[in-house]
């Protein structure tokens, strides 16, 4: 650790030597500070008016002299890694306008780890006046506690046993986290510009983000939401404010930070060395939700191309941050040992991987080919994700298909054969669901399941009813449908898990007329899955079997 430091410009050769010499000195295990070294301290402050500061280990021993100017002193570069959980030095400075601690000293206090920060004020005749000081305390809300403050002579605390205090409570602390559970925890981070707002609600999009978070193993302790007129194009959200979240990061005891948003390498490690924490984005959670559900071997080298599509342009910069941005949440998943290769190696798996894709690709289009020749319709199950459609397919289909209550719990299409009345067989898809405002490098991910959007012959657009945002999903999942050119195949709307409404509204449900759009059903339960296959069978009826087979029944009947 350098001596001397800071701003040294304009100092006497004889001043200099009065701070080197200070590194010579050694302060009493007991005594945040003595008498005599608070002295010297405040003297050459005062002669010179500017802020000194000292970096002084445990066993008092004083490490770095730091000079500032009349408002501050610049500490020497301090590694903010999470994993270090105290660095066993205290600051001790001088303040020239007779301010107690600052904001700034507390901040310095809480994310540099240091054991306590002191802040000496000085009388006219350039002798200490009075000894404000603070502790980390993990327990405490804040992370800080101040103590009471001293004047020279006095000393009512033993460095000694403040230190033992502090790593008692961290040792308590640590075991009374683990033990309430073994999650990651994030602060999630949504910046949103006018334009933004006027798509979609901030709360919306966060509570979004807070389910995310929970399919993929990670606790949020915390949510911050910033409107801004524009981002900032750096840190994204401005430096105080990231500042004031690296602070909040130690209070909340968080190892990471998720931003509702996707950011471009630069932003990213900006924010992971300001912070030293890991640094997640909307894209990377959603990928590595991927990852995490999918189960074919075609689903899981779409999710590995994803990743290195999604990395590839970050591996351009080599930085100790990028240990930060990938492994563990956002990074695991059958791409997870091939995400620090070097950017070469990197374009050569993607080549790989694009050619095993097309492999398989060709080998669904011969499954198609048969179906279509056997004049089989498709019927595919769409909607937002966590609306039901796994489970709708288990229903219709006494599948075994895995459905949970997460988001994208099912990646991996699944087709079924189904004998409708009349010895009319067809054949339903699951398809993973979609989400809101899904970049275009994931919609990759989709590939296996949009192909075989692309040859429905029906639609059946899945709705959670319980969902209060429930009008905006179909909207949103429209637009992803007329985007990929899907809009104009037949639509039937299905309204899920009506058994989680009241009676009233499961009867307005219920109660519609055959003509009538909506359809209500609980797929566990399995309530009105008979309206729903009566309107299937009209719809294909109308769309399918009559431009198939013009002689054929103008209505099927149902047994």
């Amino acid at each position: 650790m350098i001596q001397l430091t800071g701003n040294l410009e304009g100092l006497k050769p004889f001043q200099l030597n009065r701070l080197r010499r200070l590194t010579r000195r050694k302060i009493d295990e007991d005594h945040i500070i003595t008498n005599e070294i608070a002295k010297e301290l405040t003297l050459i402050s005062n002669e010179i008016f500017r802020q000194i500061g000292i970096l002084v280990d445990r066993k008092g021993k004083i490490l770095s002299v730091i000079v500032g100017d009349d408002r501050q002193i610049l500490i020497p570069e301090l590694s903010r890694e999470r994993s270090i959980r105290l660095r066993e030095l205290r600051l001790i400075h001088t303040h020239l306008k007779k301010e107690p601690l600052t904001e700034e000293d507390l901040y310095d206090l809480t994310l540099l780890r240091f054991d306590t920060i002191t802040a000496i004020t000085i009388s006219p005749d350039g002798l200490p006046d009075k000894f404000y000081s603070a502790r980390l305390a993990p327990e405490s809300e804040k992370g800080y506690e101040l103590l009471e403050v001293e004047r020279p002579g006095q000393n009512k605390y033993s460095f000694k046993d403040l230190v033992h205090l502090i790593e008692e409570e961290f040792k308590r602390h640590y075991v009374e986290t683990k033990e309430a559970d073994h999650l990651s925890k994030a602060i999630l981070v949504g910046v949103y510009t006018p334009d933004m707002r006027k798509k979609r609600a901030p709360e919306h999009s966060m509570e979004e983000l807070k389910e995310l978070c929970r399919t993929a193993g990670v606790k949020p302790v915390h949510v911050m939401i910033q409107k801004r007129d524009k981002i900032d194009s750096s840190s994204v959200v401005g430096s105080g404010k990231l500042k004031e979240i690296s602070f909040l990061a130690v209070q909340k005891n968080a190892d990471m930070l998720i931003f509702d948003r996707e950011l471009n390498p630069s932003q990213a490690i900006k924010i992971s060395r300001e912070t030293g924490l890991k640094i997640i984005d909307r894209t990377q959670l959603i990928l590595d939700i991927f990852a995490k559900h999918a189960k074919s071997r075609d689903g899981k080298l779409q999710v590995e191309l994803a990743q290195l599509r999604y990395l590839k342009g970050r591996l351009s910069e080599k930085d100790d941050n990028m240990s930060r941005l990938t492994g563990g949440i956002g990074g695991r998943g059958p791409g997870e040992t091939k995400l620090e290769i070097g950017k070469r190696r990197v374009e050569e798996r993607i080549h790989r991987l694009e050619k095993e894709l097309k492999k398989i690709k060709q080998k669904r289009e011969v499954n198609r080919k048969s179906r279509k020749e056997a004049e089989i319709p498709v019927i595919s199950i769409v909607g937002y994700t966590n609306a039901g459609k796994s489970t709708l397919l288990n229903a219709m289909t006494n599948a075994n298909v895995y459905a949970e209550n997460l988001l994208f719990a099912t990646l991996d299409p699944t087709t079924r054969r189904v004998r409708f009345p009349e010895e009319k067989e067809v054949i339903i898809a699951d398809t993973v669901g979609f989400i809101y405002d899904l970049p275009p490098d994931l919609e990759k991910a989709f590939e296996a399941t949009l192909e075989e959007l692309q040859y429905s012959h029906l639609l059946i657009h899945c709705v959670d009813a319980s969902d209060p945002l429930k009008e905006q999903k179909i909207n949103d999942v429209n637009s992803i449908l007329e985007r990929l050119g899907l809009i104009n195949i037949p639509q039937i709307i299905v309204y899920n898990k009506i058994d989680l409404l009241s009676k009233e509204e499961q009867n307005e449900y219920l109660n519609q007329t055959e003509e009538s759009n909506i359809i209500g059903i609980s797929a566990l339960k399995k309530i009105g899955l008979d309206v729903l296959l009566k309107k299937i069978l009209n719809e294909l009826n109308k769309n399918y079997y009559m431009n198939h087979n013009p002689s054929a029944e103008k209505e099927i009947a149902i047994g």
